[in-house]
């Protein structure tokens, strides 16, 4: 064998033993800026939180979590272009329980609610807090309930959007209390809020953090809050159910997704993230002005989860009576 030959094969043997190590540095995890869908507009509840933890996420990852913000549709385009994306952990979602209201709220959808999405942790429960306006001289949920009975169908409630998580929640209060009222759908909160507090609307099943100042400034009066369990936020404030309507809970949370066929390893790192962001003293604080509650689940638990809420919300849509959007 010539030296030329001996040399080139020396070289070939040196760049292939590299070759493992040059594969391994180019799949390391994150390697590159991941986009997080947020299918609802900038400055609403689950974008506040999408940020809140993005940052503290990007931070330890040592990658930017950039946020691309989907609204419309009762969130359904920002779910359809996750359920689209490439499974590779660059791109995921950060969604509310609206996830789970879609299937039964849309006769038809570009995507599998339980079969396209690879669940990775809820981020937090965030009750909501039912307001009136004071002008409606109503203090507590039993003056309501009693203004609603006196003149049946006489009351409307507004919700940011039909088939929304806070258009879910007035039904099944609606339900429980065995009251007629009638929605008065809002592309999102703002918008919701602005027609209760002038008293064109009555109600309203808010998340806490769009309406926290006007409850403090006297603006809105809260009368109960939808959760299994109290408020941090507003502790003073019942629930539906202490408040004599059992039957009425409602869990709205926020938590992260990723397309379904991204590998398991990145959907337990992105996991542990949401963990350890949770865990971080910035994030506690900020969650507390929001009136929101850490809670975190296993991946495989989330997916149990999601798919229970998906077949419970099913049978609350039906009761409802609610027309799936065509």
């Amino acid at each position: 064998m010539t030296f030329t030959r001996r040399a080139a094969l020396a070289c070939i043997t040196c760049l292939t033993g590299l070759l493992p190590l040059a594969a391994s540095a180019q799949g390391a995890y994150p390697n590159k800026p991941i986009r997080v869908i947020v299918p609802f507009a900038a400055g609403s509840t689950t974008d506040i939180i999408a940020r809140a933890i993005a940052d503290k996420m990007g931070q330890s990852m040592g990658q930017t979590l950039v946020i691309d913000n989907r609204g419309g549709a009762s969130g359904t385009i920002g779910q359809a272009a996750v359920a689209q994306a490439a499974p590779d952990g660059y791109t995921i979602m950060v969604h509310s329980s609206s996830h789970t209201v879609s299937p039964s709220t849309f006769a038809k959808l570009p995507f599998d609610t339980a079969a396209d999405f690879a669940a990775i942790t809820p981020i937090s429960s965030t009750p909501n807090v039912l307001v009136i306006s004071p002008s409606k001289n109503i203090k507590t949920l039993q003056e309501l309930l009693a203004a609603a009975r006196a003149k049946p169908g006489s009351m409307n409630f507004a919700s940011a959007g039909q088939g929304s998580a806070t258009h879910l929640n007035a039904e099944k209060f609606k339900l429980a209390a065995k009251i007629d009222a009638t929605n008065i759908p809002f592309k999102g909160s703002a918008e919701a809020v602005t027609e209760v507090i002038s008293g064109r609307v009555d109600y309203y099943f808010s998340p806490i953090a769009p309406v926290i100042g006007q409850i403090r400034s006297g603006q809105l009066v809260a009368l109960a809050v939808g959760s299994p369990k109290r408020a941090t936020a507003l502790p003073q404030v019942p629930t539906t159910a202490e408040a004599g309507v059992p039957g009425s809970e409602f869990n709205f949370w926020i938590g992260m997704m990723a397309p379904s066929k991204t590998p398991r390893d990145i959907v337990n790192r992105l996991h542990d993230e949401v963990v350890k962001a949770l865990n971080t003293p910035e994030v506690k604080e900020r969650f507390a002005t929001l009136g929101a509650d850490a809670w975190t689940l296993s991946p495989e638990q989330f997916d149990a989860y999601i798919r229970d809420e998906i077949k419970s919300n099913a049978v609350l849509v039906k009761a409802a009576g609610l027309q799936p959007a065509q």
